[in-house]
């Protein structure tokens, strides 16, 4: 385990970054521990890390469905999957709107004409 202060993670956060991937780095607001570094690559390869840190992500609005599929490493079906296994919707919205949208789409689907084959 290594130690940076503030200052120098300000400075040079790349040394910082560089370091926890040697193992975990402990940043320090003067006296007093503040945050912890830790390198992704050792913690992703464990068994389920990456689909559960793309789903957290993903319920918190912090990536799309689709990058959230490739940082868990699954198909978009299959991430849709894993979400309605563990009862989180991928489309937000109210029923109300998803009504909207759906009569939106008639309307726009009815007045739309076919192109003729040639």
């Amino acid at each position: 385990m290594d130690v940076v202060n503030i200052s120098s993670l300000r400075n040079n956060p790349s040394e910082a970054l560089r370091k926890a991937r040697q193992g975990m780095v402990v940043v320090m607001n003067r006296e007093r521990p503040d945050a912890l570094l830790v390198h992704l690559d050792r913690e992703l390869s464990l068994p389920g890390v990456r689909a559960a840190l793309a789903t957290a992500l993903f319920r918190e609005g912090n990536l799309s469905l689709g990058r959230a599929a490739r940082l868990a490493e699954m198909s978009l079906p299959a991430f849709l999957q894993h979400l309605s296994r563990l009862g989180i919707p991928a489309i937000g919205g109210s029923a109300e709107e998803a009504k909207r949208d759906m009569e939106t789409l008639a309307a726009w689907l009815g007045s739309s004409s076919p192109t003729p084959a040639r």
